[in-house]
């Protein structure tokens, strides 16, 4: 199967300059850079290091996603942020686990000892408290369910049925996979520290966005 691999930027030149160069050509068939309107020179140093690169139309990762979907050849999305959180050389053994079977693998920051060097207080509470209710609430057994690093099948996001209210795939597509039974793995993966740039999650907005997901879906028949 073909692999994708899905890179979003918004003004991360810093991260990209130490990142990319890590990311082996051989490892994927195809990387798509979706740029949510950077400032920084993000977008001419993807080009000049040999990337696709689609500029966004409409602001948003679920939007970078949906867009970027479109030109994507990859029957496995790996999706990955070139700010520092996500450690390039994971990307060859999450491709191999997904070609166990799995509809999905999660690079999970708190599984088997892995750890979360860019938590705070507040982020690693959210992220706990909301896999503790989607695993209540729809049968996972996750542990991790709001981080970004991590492999599936293009097909999966059919499931959004192109929903626009939807604001994070991530939350959204563990849900989904929970309630249709679907086959989700997770493996061990530490998140650094990012490289410069500016912190793109709101914790109190987001928050309420991966709560109002959760009360959606338990009233959504599939």
């Amino acid at each position: 199967m073909n692999t994708t691999l899905l890179i979003p930027t918004l003004n991360e030149i810093d991260g990209m300059k130490a990142i990319m160069p890590r990311i082996k050509r051989e490892w994927v068939d195809q990387i798509i850079v979706v740029d949510g309107g950077s400032e920084d020179g993000s977008i001419e140093y993807a080009r000049e290091n040999g990337c696709s690169v689609l500029v966004q139309k409409t602001k948003g990762l679920f939007n970078a996603y949906r867009e970027a979907l479109e030109i994507a050849v990859g029957d496995i999305i790996v999706t990955f942020t070139p700010d520092g959180n996500s450690v390039p050389e994971l990307i060859p053994a999450l491709i191999k686990k997904m070609s166990e079977g799995y509809d999905m693998v999660v690079v999970s920051r708190y599984l088997d000892g892995a750890k979360s060097y860019d938590d705070d207080a507040v982020t690693a509470f959210g992220n706990w408290l909301f896999t503790k209710m989607i695993n209540l609430c729809f049968g996972g057994h996750y542990t991790d369910t709001l981080v970004g690093f991590r492999a599936w099948k293009k097909e999966l996001f059919k499931l959004t049925r192109g929903d626009t209210k939807i604001k994070s795939f991530e939350p959204f597509s563990v849900i989904k996979c929970a309630k249709l039974k679907l086959r989700v793995g997770e493996m061990p993966g530490d998140e650094p520290k990012r490289i410069g740039g500016v912190r793109k999650p709101r914790p109190l907005v987001n928050g309420l966005q991966v709560l109002w997901q959760i009360i959606v879906e338990l009233f959504t028949r599939e």
